[in-house]
């Protein structure tokens, strides 16, 4: 009988029947061989290949036995690590995936009768984690892989890292509110009634004065017959409100100047060389928490030792009154400057700019976290 012809629909049933599993019966492990029907299984069952297959079987059976046990171990695990990784999943759906591959190993080959049977048998070797519920047994993988397990280590920590720095910032959001105390409003009363209040009102009698120096100058004027001195008077006048709309012009412009200023220099990095900070990272054991260093990468004042750190692991240092410090953020960023003022009411200072074309400005109501202590060589 002649080849059906490429495309055939004959041709394309055989493919699929190829391609796909037969019935696991028809199937011979050790010869991996599978047959059509049963009268091809008797036939391979008599012939002379198999026959040497059953010898060589019979001679050691529990070898061939643990070693077709290892494979379809091997191979069931790789497709649940694969497929599902370390998601809970129902173990004869892990088995339908590995059975799709027509050249698997046959589970009638190993030393497990049943898919259950070897669901518990990994559960009590500890490679998965398995359980049974309402539609059966369900397992889990479970990653020993050392790279897996340096890598969960690693999100472990940054976790931590993560929640200390959350703690530290919840404790001084409380600890600013707990120290705006909110006024308590009482109503007056009056201890006694025949204490009476007395209000000493000292009243100015400016306005009254003025008008009596404005008659007299008049009466003056009409008398000697000046009126040189009127226009003198109304242009110093003049030139005085002429002063005051100068000044007024020039803060507007000092004030755009400094905004336009703090928003070109607001960073959300704040970290420069030569400032002095505090290491806050608890992760660094108690040898560096709370230690001051000096910003190289960040150089330990005490022990000189060198770290390289983030700037979340680390809080600015606030130095005493006449101190050097550096404005790290802000319109005034990188100036160098002294402090003169500390509110620590409102967590501000009062500094004077000293270096660059700044130099000598006073600039006030200046935040703890624009500002960082300068380091000195002779400190």
């Amino acid at each position: 009988m002649g080849k059906h012809e490429v495309c055939a629909p004959k041709y394309i049933a055989k493919k699929i029947k190829a391609k796909g599993l037969q019935k696991l019966r028809l199937y011979c492990q050790m010869s991996e061989k599978q047959c059509h029907d049963e009268n091809g299984f008797r036939c391979h069952m008599t012939s002379e290949s198999h026959q040497r297959q059953l010898l060589l079987f019979a001679d050691n059976a529990d070898r061939y036995i643990n070693n077709f046990s290892k494979e379809f171990e091997r191979d069931y695990l790789e497709v649940l690590k694969h497929e599902f990784g370390t998601k809970r999943v129902h173990a004869n759906r892990v088995y339908q995936h590995y059975i799709s591959d027509r050249h698997h190993l046959h589970m009638t080959s190993t030393k497990w009768d049943t898919l259950t049977d070897f669901v518990k048998w990994l559960g009590r070797e500890g490679k998965c984690k398995v359980d049974e519920g309402e539609e059966g047994w369900f397992v889990q993988h479970v990653d020993r892989d050392p790279e897996t397990t340096v890598m969960q280590e690693a999100v472990s920590r940054k976790e931590k890292i993560d929640r200390d720095d959350q703690e530290m910032m919840m404790a001084f959001t409380e600890k600013q509110i707990s120290k705006n105390d909110t006024p308590i409003f009482m109503e007056f009363v009056r201890p006694r009634e025949q204490h009476k209040i007395v209000v000493n009102l000292k009243v100015e009698r400016k306005r009254d004065e003025d008008m009596k120096n404005n008659i007299l100058v008049a009466s003056n004027a009409l008398k000697n017959g000046s009126s040189a001195e009127n226009k003198k008077d109304s242009r110093e006048s003049g030139r005085r409100r002429g002063e005051k709309r100068k000044l007024s012009a020039l803060g507007e412009i000092i004030k755009d100047e400094e905004n336009e200023r703090e928003r070109i220099n607001r960073k959300d990095y704040w970290l420069v060389e030569g400032i002095v900070v505090k290491v806050m990272a608890k992760c660094l054991g108690d040898k560096y928490h709370r230690k001051k260093g000096v910003v190289a990468t960040v150089c330990m004042l005490d022990s000189g030792h060198k770290l390289k750190l983030d700037q979340e692991h680390l809080e600015m240092v606030i130095p005493a009154i006449g101190r050097p410090v550096r404005v790290v953020n802000g319109a005034y960023r990188v100036c160098s400057a002294m402090l003169r003022e500390l509110d620590q009411k409102k967590f501000c200072v009062t500094i004077e700019i000293s270096s660059g074309p700044l130099k000598g400005r006073i600039v006030d109501k200046v935040e703890y976290a624009d500002i960082c202590k300068l380091y000195n060589v002779d400190m």
